[in-house]
């Protein structure tokens, strides 16, 4: 069912129906409507309005009580009047600016720490999806001798370390250096994925000694690039979808909880929500997974070195608030941003 332009009496009456539902989570009646719909008009007038939306496909009446509740279409046509960017709360601001200050050495310990946060700030469960190492931007990259081996050190701009011991033959400390110096060292701020390309390459046009080492260290990239690739999520606060008790259903919250445990499908998720910047909100049967169907999902994207791009975001009910939410995620989001690339070497 699509969304239809509604008067504006009609959307005053949809948007005050939403945002009681969401204080409290009880059909809303007519007399409620009209007392915080502001629109001065009768409840009579507002009970034939509440029919003809019901009959549009914006609301349900749920058993046979006399108040209604919204849809997934509801909610919908609700979360697009919403103003782009939702005001904070000063207390959620401060908390936000508090967290960023703090010295944090490495982007997953700012991410496990930002989940936490976005968990506190919204009483949802969170999520974080940290950046492919492939698309990242290198900002340290070299060969290490340590005498009875050689190391592949790598340092992404987000302040991740990737080290690997290569598997190499007796080679002149000499060689080692040299190779390092004049083919690996210049990778520096290429992605994951451009050096690995340009150091198979090199390879191939080698000989000998140099040969060995830049074989064995695109053999090295490739695992790195692999580890990488599937993607990590971070998860917080998971516990508040079971304690705020706004799903119905235990059925409802095995069905999400099964979905969370999902990697490969969450990631998959975020990944497609990220493509909506500055912040995509799934509602419902939105979703693409069908476990989540009775739950909301808000997503942003936060942006470091080389373009690489990770995704924060919340999960709760339906009847979430979605404006406070919006807000919290968007502005964690930005600071994210800001607080990565300072990570970066």
């Amino acid at each position: 069912m699509s969304i239809t332009e509604l008067t504006q009496r009609k959307a005053a009456i949809l948007s005050a129906l939403v945002e009681q539902y969401i204080r409290t989570g009880e059909p809303v009646g007519s007399e409620a409507v009209a007392s915080s719909s502001g629109l001065g008009v009768s409840s009579a007038t507002i009970r034939n309005e509440l029919a003809t939306l019901e009959e549009m496909g914006y609301l349900m009446q749920p058993h046979t009580s006399a108040g209604r509740a919204p849809t997934d279409l509801a909610y919908r046509y609700y979360v697009n009047l919403l103003p782009p960017r939702p005001r904070l709360r000063g207390i959620e601001r401060r908390a936000i600016v508090h967290f960023f200050d703090e010295a944090l050495a490495n982007v997953d310990e700012v991410l496990r720490g930002t989940t936490q946060l976005l968990s506190k700030l919204t009483h949802y469960a969170s999520l974080a999806l940290a950046p492919n190492p492939s698309e990242t931007a290198i900002a340290r990259l070299e060969l290490v001798d340590l005498g009875t081996s050689t190391l592949l050190l790598v340092v992404f701009d987000t302040g991740q370390v990737e080290q690997r011991l290569l598997e190499v033959r007796p080679v002149p400390p000499a060689d080692i250096d040299r190779v390092s110096r004049d083919t690996i060292e210049p990778l520096r701020g290429s992605t994951l994925s451009a050096a690995r390309v340009a150091v198979r390459n090199r390879a191939r046009s080698a000989s000998g000694d140099e040969q060995h080492l830049l074989e064995r260290a695109a053999d090295a990239l490739d695992s790195i690039g692999e580890t990488g690739q599937s993607g990590h999520i971070f998860l917080g606060g998971v516990a508040n979808i079971a304690a705020q008790e706004v799903f119905e259903r235990r059925e409802t919250l095995r069905r999400i909880y099964q979905a969370l445990e999902r990697e490969s499908a969450i990631l998959r998720l975020l990944k497609q929500a990220a493509l909506t910047p500055p912040v995509s909100v799934m509602i419902g049967r939105e979703n693409p997974l069908p476990e989540m169907w009775e739950a909301s999902v808000i997503v942003a994207p936060f942006v470091v070195g080389g373009g690489a791009m990770g995704t924060i975001g919340v999960v709760g009910p339906m009847r979430m608030n979605y404006a406070a939410a919006i807000s919290a995620v968007r502005e964690v989001a930005d600071r994210l941003s800001t607080a990565v690339e300072a990570l970066s070497p």
